[in-house]
């Protein structure tokens, strides 16, 4: 699935809660830290895992809605 996030993205603190564009939200389901301001950035989900855009690896993630 491919789709932006809806709004700020101030990056991944641990327990993030991802709303997209497309209406679904998602939580972080692994532990990653890292800061990184972007406004609207994509993001591609394959399988479990969520890459964002300029950021440098993809998170396990589960859908919450």
């Amino acid at each position: 699935m491919q789709t932006r996030i809806a709004g700020a993205w101030t990056g991944w603190s641990g327990d993030t809660i991802v709303k997209l564009a497309n209406g679904t939200v998602w939580r972080q389901d692994q532990y990653y830290y890292r800061y990184q301001y972007k406004y609207r950035p994509r993001v591609v989900i394959e399988g479990r895992y969520m890459h964002v855009e300029g950021m440098p690896k993809a998170v396990r993630v589960r859908r919450i809605d």
